[in-house]
């Protein structure tokens, strides 16, 4: 596995968001009635379930309306997704993201985004993300950017169909699935990213559990431990 990482020269590393780079478990759990992860961790797998479950983003199975699915499916109030929604600006990065982010850009890959999002709720988070960025170096408000950034709404699929993963390859200009390194931050993303022909790791930073035999090249409990061999 180690040989396999270290022949690997991807030119693009494409990220999963809510889990990869962003700690949105916390606002989830906000967002419950008790405000802890007692109710928040079970929504949120149930969430993953549904969302994964899905595939095609359209009436009907919007983000939004599949977050009020699990919520409900979780025996939580309506007032849980009308909670996270207002919740939603305090998404904030995974305490190494900044850093992790600035190194890849000076290591010259071209950095992008794929998540399971409605278009506003999604390019309001990829901000937060770009936000760490900018704050590790001291920078102003927009001077730090992906390369590209895309969400369900936009594709028309939730990963992990590979119609979803594939969105993002236009927008990067001339990179192939095998030139692509995936950071996923799901179990799910692990199989759907491999299926798309991306080479992946895994941010399993809140401890989730495998599915399936498709293993990532890494598997760590942070940014840069998943990265290690890439920074």
């Amino acid at each position: 596995m180690t040989d396999t990482i270290a022949s690997f020269k991807p030119k693009a590393i494409v990220f999963d968001l809510l889990t990869g780079l962003l700690d949105s478990w916390t606002i989830w759990d906000a967002s419950t009635p008790t405000g802890t992860s007692l109710e928040g961790l079970k929504w949120r797998k149930q969430y993953l379930e549904v969302t994964y479950g899905s595939t095609v983003y359209g009436p009907g199975s919007t983000y939004e309306e599949l977050v009020s699915r699990a919520a409900a499916e979780s025996g939580l109030p309506s007032s849980s997704p009308e909670a996270l929604h207002k919740n939603w600006k305090d998404l904030k990065a995974w305490p190494e993201v900044g850093q992790v982010l600035r190194e890849l850009r000076k290591k010259g890959y071209l950095l992008g985004i794929v998540t399971n999002c409605s278009r506003e709720l999604g390019h309001a988070a990829v901000r937060s993300a770009e936000r760490a960025a900018e704050e590790a170096e001291g920078e102003g408000e927009g001077s730090w950017k992906f390369d590209a950034a895309v969400t369900a709404e936009e594709t028309g699929w939730y990963k992990p169909a590979v119609e979803a993963y594939h969105g993002i390859l236009p927008l990067l200009g001339d990179v192939k699935p095998e030139e692509v390194l995936f950071v996923a931050g799901s179990a799910g993303d692990v199989v759907g990213a491999s299926k798309a022909g991306f080479r992946v790791v895994w941010n399993n930073h809140v401890g989730l559990e495998r599915k399936g035999d498709v293993l990532p090249l890494r598997e760590g409990q942070s940014l840069d431990e998943a990265l290690r061999d890439f920074l």
